[in-house]
């Protein structure tokens, strides 16, 4: 596909970065706030990244299959007979016609279309009809495969055939995530937040990747965890974000007989970011869903030790939910509004060369990412 914004352009939207961030601005607010950039990042972030799909328990057994939208393509991800986990291009070989929806068990794979029969390797079995066309054999039509991996416990898919596996390009994720998360395969569901908000999805990752605003915005939060141990650390394609759990009166749930004591904390490009809070032992997986130039779709997907939140949990839920969230999404609708405004284009990086919690250095170093693959840099 041609590119939709000119090389000049594309140079022009980093001016002000420096990739020393003592020294530099944020990212341009036409990145933002223009359609244009959006509709680019689907070719240059999205459809070249690594996404969280799901908890591997989903896809554990033979015929389960789960479907998502990534860079407005339709995926399915199933499991083989063979227990080989696949992801292919949700679309028939056929007419087009989208062939799964949602998620479930299935042995084969339909078009409700005409019905075309395809197995869960892919490959087309029977197509009705077909037996007097010329030159035409149903073992020579496949599905379009995409790229799909398990990593950490869970399963991610990447549309582009020549980027570097996950694991490959993470770095020590994996080695961080199950040092403070030994036991994240283990994990099951156990409660899903959704919501729409009206902002870019920068605005939402940006809001994440600092807690210079917790102690203006978040005063609850900022009694769970100890700020004066917050440190937020980068490598490569994703950022830490570790802290203490407050030691004194806790403002935004009850910790006392947490058996966790560590706010862990990672942000994987561009859209994942996983969470382990002060508890019981669980993961929190943020889905950052781009939906618009200023609408961004959220899922925040609870994965604990039983399929029931105990107290604790269904009161870290209500936090976050009736507090914690209405807090970001306020902060990031009221940014994007100001985005659109003549007044802002630019901002200065907060940084402090010691990491800790109330630098913009991840910011930093997520924008960087953003221009690399403006630019079409694999990261």
């Amino acid at each position: 596909m041609a590119a939709l914004l000119s090389s000049a352009e594309i140079a022009a939207i980093g001016n002000g970065y420096d990739r020393d961030p003592a020294r530099s601005l944020s990212l341009n607010a036409e990145a933002y706030t223009d359609p244009r950039w959006f509709a680019h990042e689907r070719q240059t972030v999205f459809a070249r990244s690594w996404i969280w799909v799901c908890h591997e328990e989903k896809l554990r057994a033979p015929g389960a299959y789960v479907t998502v939208e990534i860079a407005g393509h339709p995926i399915v991800i199933v499991r083989d007979r063979d227990g080989v986990l696949r992801a292919f291009y949700n679309v028939c070989k056929h007419r087009a016609h989208l062939l799964l929806q949602g998620e479930g068990e299935t042995t084969r794979i339909l078009c409700p279309y005409h019905a075309w029969v395809y197995d869960l390797t892919g490959q087309l079995r029977r197509a009705p009809e077909t037996e007097h066309l010329s030159g035409f054999n149903v073992g020579d039509i496949c599905l379009d495969a995409v790229r799909v991996e398990e990593f950490c416990g869970f399963v991610f898919v990447n549309l582009d055939p020549e980027a570097p596996a996950l694991s490959e390009q993470s770095g020590d994720l994996e080695t961080e995530i199950r040092h403070w998360a030994p036991d994240i395969g283990d994990l099951t569901f156990g409660h899903r937040l959704t919501y729409d908000i009206r902002s870019n999805w920068k605005n939402v990752v940006d809001n994440f990747l600092e807690c210079y605003h917790c102690p203006t915005a978040h005063k609850d939060f900022c009694t769970l965890v100890d700020m004066d141990t917050y440190r937020v650390t980068t490598h490569g394609i994703y950022s830490s974000h570790m802290a203490e759990a407050g030691k004194g009166q806790n403002a935004a749930y009850d910790v006392s007989n947490a058996t966790v004591r560590t706010h862990a904390v990672w942000w994987l490009w561009p859209t994942t970011c996983l969470m382990r809070y002060p508890g019981r032992s669980s993961m929190i997986v943020l889905n950052i869903i781009p939906a618009g130039p200023d609408r961004t779709l959220e899922t925040y997907d609870f994965f604990l030790e039983t399929p029931e939140p105990d107290a604790m949990e269904r009161e870290a839920i209500r936090y976050l939910d009736e507090v914690l969230q209405v807090e970001d999404i306020a902060l990031v609708e009221s940014v994007q509004r100001g985005m659109e405004t003549p007044a802002f284009t630019q901002g200065r990086i907060v940084h402090d060369p010691h990491g800790t919690g109330k630098s913009e250095h991840a910011v930093h170093h997520f924008h960087g990412l953003v221009l690399d693959a403006y630019a079409g840099a694999a990261p």
